[in-house]
């Protein structure tokens, strides 16, 4: 289910933009890297690699809850029956005539 959820996620999650704090990031990175040693570049790169794999991981999760949460109201919509709007027109001219009496 992992994998279905992933491939549900690639294909309708849209990244935001957010170009502004795009650059500001990569502009002060950009700074930041050239006062540091090698080794502190290494340790702030692989620091920068697990928090976007755990915003991935936080993604993903966010993505499945939304869609349980998703398909748990439609089940319970449609153990109600399901809604038709032209059913309801209708049915509205008797529900008036039944109240007016």
């Amino acid at each position: 289910m992992h994998d279905y959820m992933q491939a549900l996620k690639q294909r309708f999650f849209r990244v935001p933009r957010c170009e502004d704090l795009r650059g500001t990031v990569e502009d002060t990175c950009g700074e930041f890297l050239k006062r540091m040693s090698d080794e502190d570049k290494h340790k702030l790169l692989l620091i920068v690699d697990s928090m976007d794999a755990i915003r991935d991981e936080v993604s993903l999760a966010s993505f499945i809850a939304g869609f349980k949460l998703a398909w748990g109201i439609s089940r319970e919509l449609e153990a109600d029956g399901l809604y038709s709007y032209d059913e309801e027109e209708m049915t509205q001219p008797w529900r008036r005539s039944q109240e007016e009496n």
